[in-house]
């Protein structure tokens, strides 16, 4: 496999799986923590290949999930059209933070993400969620060095790979 292709493999590949990892069913007490995978996906290839992420994807990535999750048509592509801009915009920012500060402005695109979300939800009519609907954006943080070094890591084998 080229090189061209195994990247755009790992590239497809890993939005497909933050997809799939979106509809893994949780147990209700840990349904709060559930993180945004889309959302943390979108953020590592927005902050490290900026070329293959645009608005557009985030657009396209938020219909596919909201036909798959069986949400309200264009909740999720509007939350990450708004999440990858916002990341697009600091960009050279963000990237250059040690983890901890990265980690933090995470949190803070993703409560932006849960505010908008809170903002959707009540003008379709729902009820105010409880307090643990404020979790999941702090788990997302906690998770995302992870999922920033696992991405990286992969990234790099496949460089060492095939350069």
């Amino acid at each position: 496999m080229n090189r061209l292709r195994a990247r755009r493999a790992m590239f497809w590949g890993s939005l497909l799986l933050s997809l799939l990892l979106m509809l893994v069913p949780l147990p209700v007490t840990l349904l709060p923590l559930k993180p945004y995978w889309p959302a943390l996906v979108l953020l590592y290839w927005t902050l490290e290949a900026p070329e293959h992420v645009g608005i557009g994807l985030a657009f396209a990535v938020g219909l596919g999930a909201d036909l798959l999750d069986g949400a309200l048509l264009g909740e999720q592509a509007l939350r990450l059209t708004v999440l990858v801009f916002l990341a697009l915009r600091f960009r050279s920012r963000l990237r250059f933070f040690p983890m901890w500060q990265q980690a933090l402005a995470v949190l803070a695109l993703l409560l932006n993400d849960r505010v908008l979300l809170l903002a959707v939800r009540l003008f379709a009519g729902d009820p105010w969620p409880p307090a643990t609907y404020w979790l999941a954006p702090f788990a997302g943080a906690l998770l995302w060095p992870f999922v920033f070094l696992l991405l990286d890591d992969l990234r790099a084998r496949l460089r060492v790979r095939d350069g």
